[in-house]
């Protein structure tokens, strides 16, 4: 069974993606959930049954994804707010992995002045769509979703890297159709990348402890 998620989660997320219509919302609503239950699923199946702390906080965030995912449909703000404590969580695993270096430090740097761009240009629309309640909770987000890309990059793991940075770039895409001007094909291009960073997270979090035994042999 577990050699068949994968295939399980592609299947379903095209399906979700390319197939599945607005309408009915409650039909919708079920397939858009189904890749983040077999996602979760196949976290947890593939982690060891002597589980550490690692794996607690990143099943959490998988799991608050999904919640994101649901919520987001219905009442935007519960879905940033399930999607930002599941970034918490990340951030926390990712931390807990922590490997410094000064490169991977220097970071910070870029992703702070992306950041700053990307949060200076959604506050300007929301102000001027006279949305001023969002830019509090917009800008916090943004704050949280770029430690978990930092957070990332100090770990060395390739997986939570690249995860992260789909997340980061599913986001962006997400917000600048919404708030700033529309994006050709927004849906694809956010369902695609937001699929594939919630799988590489995932199979990221099973290989920690592979991970620490490459480094000390």
């Amino acid at each position: 069974m577990k050699r068949w998620l994968p295939i399980a989660i592609l299947l379903t997320s095209a399906l979700y993606i390319f197939e599945i219509r607005p309408e009915p919302q409650a039909f919708k609503f079920f397939f858009k959930l189904i890749p983040m239950w077999l996602i979760l699923y196949y976290a947890y199946s593939h982690m060891p049954s002597a589980k550490k702390c690692v794996h607690g906080l990143m099943l959490t965030g998988l799991f608050f994804g999904m919640l994101g995912d649901g919520l987001i449909m219905y009442w935007f703000v519960l879905g940033l707010a399930a999607f930002l404590i599941g970034h918490l969580f990340y951030t926390a695993g990712f931390l807990v992995q922590w490997r410094f270096s000064w490169l991977r430090f220097s970071s910070i740097v870029p992703i702070a002045i992306y950041s700053f761009i990307m949060g200076r240009e959604l506050v300007i629309s929301l102000m001027e769509q006279n949305n001023a309640g969002l830019v509090v909770p917009v800008l916090f987000y943004i704050v949280v979703i770029s430690l978990m890309g930092w957070s990332a990059i100090m770990t060395s793991n390739r997986g939570a890297i690249v995860g992260s940075f789909l997340f980061l770039i599913s986001d962006s895409i997400l917000s600048w159709n919404l708030f700033v001007s529309p994006i050709s094909y927004a849906d694809l291009l956010i369902m695609t990348t937001y699929y594939s960073a919630q799988f590489i997270i995932a199979r990221s979090a099973t290989l920690p402890e592979q991970r620490e035994m490459k480094v000390h042999p």
